[in-house]
């Protein structure tokens, strides 16, 4: 049975001034005042717009939170950007509050503070994300689990006609 070679070769030299994702990410949540569900659950509650940034995919294999604002990540500082014309509804002015909630709690946190960066000063995230909201036990919606046979039904038989 072959093995797969290990990698040995090293990390190409970054250019000057570049930074990697874990320093990008350390410093957007040294920002942010992250909530943890429970808290995300009770701002929300209290009139602070949870926007849900996952793809669709995502959404319909985990689950939704219910009341959530679905906004895809790629269009998110258009939607809340109270200067730009493709700008939702809700996103009224900078002291919106707004939690962003992504599936494990790591994109959202680049997220919120790329909201930070345009003005919203009270954008922050949810620690661990969706999966983090669920484990909580608190509200979602979905997915549907597969349907099971019923146990009235008659068996599927490829082919054959049952006697």
């Amino acid at each position: 049975m072959a093995q797969t070679p290990l990698r040995t070769e090293s990390c190409p030299v970054p250019p000057p001034g570049s930074r990697g994702i874990d320093e990008i990410l350390a410093a957007a949540r040294a920002r942010l005042r992250r909530l943890d569900p429970e808290q995300a659950h009770l701002a929300y509650r209290a009139g602070a717009l949870l926007v849900d940034i996952r793809p669709a995919g995502q959404r319909a294999a985990h689950g939704t939170v219910p009341g959530a604002l679905a906004v895809e990540r790629n269009v998110l500082e258009w939607r809340f950007d109270p200067r730009c014309a493709a700008r939702l509804p809700e996103a009224v002015d900078y002291d919106v509050p707004v939690v962003v909630l992504c599936q494990e709690g790591y994109t959202s946190s680049l997220a919120a503070a790329a909201l930070q960066e345009i003005g919203l000063r009270h954008a922050t995230d949810v620690v661990g994300g969706f999966a983090a909201w669920r484990i909580a036990g608190l509200p979602t919606l979905g997915p549907t689990p597969p349907s099971r046979p019923s146990s009235t039904a008659p068996p599927v038989t490829a082919g054959r006609a049952l006697r």
